[in-house]
């Protein structure tokens, strides 16, 4: 069973249908990215799968007693503000100390603890609030846009970092990414949303698909070739999930 599922899936916002007939699934282990152009619903899908947003219609079907771990576009902390990095996991809760060390050590930032939050880096605070997410041990790990304001290359370690935690721990990874490049490479599956479900697929098939060229243009996959090219990694085979199933609708 998928861990998250969307049937028909119609999201309006005042007034205005931002999302039609989606249908969308993600299973255990999987990394799915969900990319598209400004507006073309992607946070409003990821609101909608989490319980946070009540479609217009369709339906949305959770597993039973999921654990989502979410790690925001960015979050805003008083610079004037005494906060450590293991005062900041444990707010609002107190967490046992081996679960907020074992969490930093998972997101790549063991070593952080004592750190004032001011004083890290845009790369550091991602990663410690990729630690927040993993408080819980997720089953799904959801990010949206968490790599806006890192370089290239700190994206890049990012998304590998996400790879390392979802075959440690398991848990699915659905992210909504602007980095075409990096993130395509990284995901099992792609999702190109423009208002509906306009291609999806494996990265190679979604690179080669004419809506999504008609979207982000033809120069994204020369460097999306270069970059796939030096970024290799190898999957366990699924017999659950078919990675070479791919649909694109031209229809627009």
């Amino acid at each position: 069973m998928s861990l998250i599922s969307a049937q028909n899936l119609t999201i309006v916002l005042n007034g205005q249908t931002v999302l039609k007939n989606v249908n969308f699934s993600i299973n255990r282990g999987e990394i799915v990215t969900i990319v598209g152009p400004n507006g073309s619903g992607k946070s409003s899908l990821l609101r909608a799968l989490i319980g946070a947003l009540t479609p217009a219609s369709g339906t949305v079907t959770r597993a039973d007693n999921l654990r989502i771990g979410y790690v925001p576009q960015k979050l805003q902390i008083d610079a004037t503000l005494p906060l450590t990095v293991r005062g900041f996991l444990n707010l609002p809760h107190r967490q046992p100390r081996t679960v907020v060390e074992n969490a930093l050590k998972k997101a790549g930032v063991g070593d952080l603890a004592k750190r004032q939050m001011v004083d890290l880096s845009g790369g550091q605070f991602q990663r410690v609030l990729l630690a927040r997410a993993l408080l819980n041990a997720p089953d799904i790990l959801i990010l949206d846009e968490a790599t806006q304001g890192l370089d290239q290359p700190g994206a890049a370690a990012f998304y590998r970092q996400i790879d390392d935690v979802r075959r440690e721990m398991g848990c699915a990874v659905l992210m909504v990414s602007h980095d075409l490049h990096v993130v395509m490479a990284a995901s099992d599956r792609v999702v190109c949303l423009n208002g509906h479900v306009c291609c999806e697929g494996t990265p190679e098939i979604v690179a080669d698909a004419p809506e999504y060229r008609a979207l982000f243009g033809t120069g994204t996959q020369g460097a999306f070739a270069l970059y796939r090219h030096e970024h290799t990694h190898s999957h366990d085979h699924d017999p659950d999930h078919d990675h070479d199933h791919t649909h694109c609708d031209g229809a627009h």
